[in-house]
């Protein structure tokens, strides 16, 4: 399998936008018509998602995502994200992201009794991803120092957008739609795996368990102490590799 260094961030927010909402109709993006009759969520657990590993057998692209059977030993497991290469025979890891049970492809003429629509497959090549992390960690290294903590009612909310708290509040109903949100940035890190990583507060939240601040990815450059909107993906239990797991995240965002 190749390197994705640079997919392994990108967390398909078209692909999980369409599909992670229970009772949502219509396919990924790229497969308008697609239909599923039900979504299954009971692989979701709070505070993580199971994860399996195993041998793809059967493989195909269809649109910008590519689909596999693994065969993890004691199940066969549908899985899909954003198009990569992948050979029968290789080695992965699948998250149990977004179940979508009875779900057809109307591109691939083809139904599937049990489909996982993810974040990201991995495979060999996370461990070059988790190397690259542990020297260049976004949220240390070359980092400005951290500006102060805002206070509460500081920062006034977006139009229309969710407070920092709300949406770690709401997260597991939430993951993979899109939010906008509106604070400082406390910290900046530019161009480490292709993005950039932004941390936000409003002065919402309890720094004592973390959700007073939101981690942000996007293609913008910003300064630490500006008051920035970010209108981006909701992403969950997102986990990089040398131990940096992010419960949640708003990545691909633009930023205003």
């Amino acid at each position: 399998m190749t390197s994705r260094f640079n997919t392994v961030i990108v967390i398909c927010a078209m692909l999980i936008g369409a599909v992670a909402c229970s009772g949502q109709t219509g396919g990924p993006a790229g497969d308008p018509t697609s239909t599923a009759a039900t979504t299954d969520e009971t692989a979701a657990v709070a505070g993580g998602v199971r994860t399996v590993t195993g041998t793809v057998v059967e493989t195909m692209d269809a649109a910008s995502y590519t689909y596999v059977l693994v065969d993890t030993g004691d199940e066969q497991i549908w899985a899909a994200t954003s198009k990569f290469d992948v050979a029968v025979g290789d080695r992965v890891t699948v998250p149990l992201e977004s179940p979508m049970a009875n779900f057809h492809s109307d591109t691939l003429d083809r139904d599937f009794e049990l489909i996982y629509f993810v974040s990201h497959i991995s495979g060999d090549e996370e461990a070059a991803v988790a190397a690259m992390l542990a020297e260049h960690p976004p949220t240390s290294v070359g980092a400005p120092e951290v500006a102060p903590e805002v206070s509460e009612g500081e920062i006034e909310p977006a139009a229309g957008g969710q407070t920092v708290a709300a949406v770690w509040a709401e997260a597991a109903d939430r993951a993979g739609t899109v939010v906008t949100v509106r604070g400082r940035v406390v910290k900046f890190n530019a161009g480490i795996l292709g993005t950039n990583w932004i941390h936000l507060q409003d002065g919402t939240g309890d720094a004592a368990d973390g959700t007073h601040d939101i981690t942000v990815t996007s293609q913008a450059v910003v300064a630490v102490g500006d008051v920035v909107t970010a209108t981006g993906t909701v992403a969950v239990n997102q986990d990089f590799g040398a131990g940096y797991v992010y419960p949640v995240m708003v990545k691909d965002a633009t930023i205003e």
